[in-house]
């Protein structure tokens, strides 16, 4: 009697050790940007605005990289990619049903749910195509936006390498994934500050960026600032994401990981074998 199917997750983008690699150093690339002028003296004449479009330059070659490594490893097919195209204008249009409002941004709960089933490789890319294409979308292209992009990126990998993807199913899933969404949500807009905050410089306020400061001097003002300026935004972002999760989340799961399998990513095809005389002649069958 055969065995009913288990539901399994199959990954579109596996981690192999090109795809370690190329993750690896664009997190490195993003981190340096962000942090640079942390450890920068008072003379360097600091401005992300400066050094956004060098990011971004930098940015699409290491995104095209990690498509690439993937490929490498796995065998990225069509199929991938057109589920990315998909999820990612998704993603896009969520994101103006919320943002500018108190930081309402619903986008969060796809892109944190679209990791867990499809992978940290695959997320990262996703999370990063989405804020593009939102950008785009609604003119928010600004020296903001490939900073966006690695933060919603960094999102979408971190619910990829959430434990136990293959087996943890239900209402403990859900709680895993709405906890992460809500710490994601407030830590993207803590590293979003980062990225804004030393525009204030030279304002000479006692939450400014104080360029050649102590680094721990610098780091209370920021934490100072974040507490007065961003928990306004940041929480309902994540209450946001955590009803969202826990109200659709189990739907939008199962639609996924169904498509996954419909799509058969990396599944073998067998045929079967010539039928005896007489018997009803039948056609190809898939199976994985």
């Amino acid at each position: 009697m055969p065995r009913p199917p288990v539901d399994r997750q199959v990954r579109a983008v596996r981690l192999g050790f090109r795809s370690v690699a190329a993750l690896s150093l664009v997190s490195a690339v993003g981190v340096a940007a962000f942090g640079w002028p942390l450890l920068a003296d008072s003379a360097s004449g600091l401005a992300h605005s400066q050094d956004a479009p060098w990011l971004f330059a930098a940015l699409l070659p290491l995104l095209l990289g990690v498509v690439v490594a993937t490929i490498a490893d796995t065998g990225l097919d069509a199929k991938a990619i057109a589920m990315l195209g998909v999820l990612a204008a998704a993603g896009a249009a969520l994101r103006p049903l919320g943002a500018g409002t108190a930081g309402l941004e619903p986008m969060f709960f796809l892109m944190v749910l679209s990791g867990r089933v499809l992978g940290p490789g695959f997320g990262f890319v996703l999370g990063a195509v989405s804020m593009f294409a939102s950008a785009l979308l609604t003119g928010g292209v600004g020296p903001w936006m490939p900073f966006q992009m690695l933060s919603m990126g960094w999102v979408a990998m971190g619910a990829g390498l959430l434990p136990r993807p293959d087996s943890l199913r239900g209402r403990r899933e859900l709680l895993l994934l709405a906890g992460y969404g809500a710490l994601a949500s407030v830590l993207y807009g803590t590293v979003m500050n980062l990225q804004g905050w030393t525009y204030i410089a030279g304002l000479d306020t006692g939450v400014s960026f104080v360029p050649g400061d102590p680094l721990a001097e610098n780091l209370s003002r920021f934490l100072t600032y974040v507490l007065a300026t961003s928990l306004g935004w940041d929480l309902p972002r994540a209450v946001l994401t955590v009803v969202l999760t826990w109200v659709l989340g189990g739907t939008v799961l199962r639609a996924l990981r169904r498509a996954t399998r419909r799509a058969a990513f990396e599944a073998p095809v067998a045929f079967a074998t010539d039928p005896p005389a007489g018997a009803a002649t039948e056609g190809p069958r898939e199976t994985g």
